[in-house]
């Protein structure tokens, strides 16, 4: 395992930003290489949960990489095909609804995109308020596409945000084995 090459595609779900951290260095004690790459909103917004300049060092110090921050930095993963797994933590109902629309705005819907190209996994990890809602449709499609998995989920708040969806972090490392040997990890709903 610790040959496998990890993408981290890192998204604006700013709230989940600590438990995406605390998962990649759980990660780093399983998986040696593995490379940070961010949206443009997670890469240049503060926001209450963190400073954007702090957080995006920790993870590159964490991952021992040169991050992924542009398009023009992404776009070679297609041509050389350089990561074994793509895992979109946390993934947003924004680029859930792009990756399902095909659209590659940024670096990590294009590692993504190149990714689907290779015919190579990539798993989200969703962290969405309107998952049950406007959402709904593109985790309906994208479960059924090849080479989609997803990291096991469930309503984070069924009482105050009735819609939302989180995915159990502390399942990435069985769900990566699992989309590695073309596997949905189950149950998929918690």
């Amino acid at each position: 395992m610790s040959n496998i090459k990890i993408g981290i595609g890192i998204t604006g779900s700013f709230c989940t930003f600590e438990k995406t951290l605390k998962t990649i260095r759980d990660l780093k004690k399983i998986y040696l290489n593995i490379l940070p790459i961010f949206s443009y909103v997670a890469s240049s917004t503060n926001t209450r949960f963190n400073k954007y300049s702090e957080y995006v060092s920790s993870i590159c110090e964490l991952c021992q990489h040169k991050p992924i921050l542009t398009l023009i930095d992404a776009e070679p993963l297609g041509p050389v095909g350089g990561l074994d797994i793509l895992i979109l933590m946390p993934c947003t109902g924004n680029t859930l609804a792009k990756l399902h629309a095909g659209i590659t705005d940024t670096p990590v819907l294009m590692s993504a995109k190149a990714q689907l190209r290779n015919n190579k996994p990539v798993l989200i990890a969703i962290s969405t308020n309107d998952g049950l809602s406007s959402n709904l449709k593109s985790i309906s499609e994208l479960l059924n596409r090849k080479n989609i998995y997803f990291v096991p989920f469930r309503q984070d708040d069924c009482m105050d945000k009735p819609y939302s969806l989180k995915a159990d972090f502390c399942d990435i490392p069985a769900s990566i084995e699992s989309a590695l040997k073309g596997q949905q990890l189950q149950p998929l709903l918690k």
